[in-house]
């Protein structure tokens, strides 16, 4: 079983008056999450309140060292978040719209698993590369991947916020999952688009190259993004494989 280290950090930017992303990292579990809420003030941070509760009530505090269970637990939790989103707003209809994107990453014996649902990402450093392992369910990702428009020209495009996947906004949505190995020295970044959005992946993997610890490391991606404009909640989680 692979031993890391996690740690995360949220900031509430320098425009939004409140922070509706959640983050939770427990690495004698063997997973962490980053959750960003949607559907305004109380409600988005109740959902991803509820995600990452989801998530503490499925894998508990004891690792799941099968990669089938595994794959199994990590969709039950957005199964669960799901479920427990839309029956609030059953209860609650003036929360309506009320969602979140999410990622859940999950170590086993074998490697890792990635549960994937919205524009939140998941990246991957390893032996100076930095790779983005998930792909945004966003409208103009759609538009990237049409050939329609660039990558660059999506950084600034009105509907970049547009989002074609979250978890409590309809019954049973599609859920990327994504497995593969891990080696010593593989850093994980978990991380709401309130850093990708202002931060390119180059300045990303300078912060990620500095021989520093993990927790300077989360606090330099949020300065970058609030030295950026700070227009959205800021929140990563970094997972560092220490041995396998």
């Amino acid at each position: 079983m692979p031993i890391i280290e996690c740690c995360g950090k949220t900031d509430v930017g320098r425009v939004r008056s409140n922070n509706e992303d959640a983050f939770f990292a427990n690495p004698e579990a063997g997973y962490c999450l980053v959750a960003d809420g949607m559907g305004g003030a109380a409600a988005g941070e109740m959902a991803s309140q509820i995600f990452a509760q989801s998530a503490e009530v499925t894998f508990g505090n004891n690792r799941v060292p099968a990669e089938q269970a595994l794959i199994e637990c990590v969709q039950s939790t957005f199964r669960l978040a799901n479920d427990r989103i839309l029956q609030h707003v059953a209860d609650h209809p003036h929360h309506k719209g009320m969602g979140c994107t999410a990622e859940l990453l999950a170590f086993g014996a074998s490697g890792f698993v990635i549960g994937h649902m919205g524009d939140s990402r998941t990246y991957r450093w390893r032996q100076g590369t930095l790779q983005q392992l998930t792909k945004d369910h966003s409208l103009v990702q759609d538009q990237i991947d049409q050939g329609l428009i660039t990558a660059e020209e999506a950084r600034s495009h009105k509907m970049r916020n547009v989002i074609l996947r979250a978890v409590g906004v309809r019954p049973s949505p599609a859920l990327d999952i994504l497995r593969g190995s891990v080696l010593p020295g593989d850093v994980f970044l978990l991380c709401s688009d309130g850093l990708t959005d202002l931060v390119e992946d180059a300045s990303i993997s300078e912060v990620l190259r500095l021989s520093t610890h993990l927790n300077r490391q989360a606090e330099k991606l949020v300065a970058l993004a609030n030295d950026a404009g700070g227009k959205d909640n800021i929140t990563v989680v970094l997972a560092a494989v220490l041995q396998t």
